[in-house]
């Protein structure tokens, strides 16, 4: 009986996370928060109901879970903010190169024009 309360808890609480996460994309950390939540929960729960307390194992593995996804997920977050700056510094760059390049032909011509 205890189980399945808690069961009904976790579904609640789940559906809860969802829908207030459907107002705007989730970033990566939170994406890898949620899955690994869900696979802790999931794992949790077998190991749990092998030794006779699937909630508690479920509960456990869930906060286990979702506190490594989160660690996972600021990390692989980071890697892509970095590589977006890195991005943008790679088009600014471009740019230059392309006005210096314009620039370098005017003169070109300008001195072509003058002999």
């Amino acid at each position: 009986m205890r189980s399945r309360g808690m069961m009904q808890g976790a579904v609640a609480l789940a559906f809860v996370v969802f829908v207030s996460g459907c107002s705007q994309p989730l970033s990566t950390r939170e994406k890898s928060t949620l899955v690994g939540g869900g696979l802790g929960a999931a794992t949790g729960a077998i190991i749990g109901a092998a030794v006779g307390s699937p909630g508690a194992g479920a509960a456990i593995g869930g906060a286990l879970g979702a506190g490594t996804g989160a660690l996972v997920g600021d990390q692989m977050q980071k890697r892509d903010t970095q590589q977006a700056d890195q991005q943008q510094q790679i088009e600014q760059q471009n740019q230059e190169l392309q006005r210096q390049r314009q620039e370098l032909e005017q003169l070109k011509r300008q001195q072509k024009d003058e002999y």
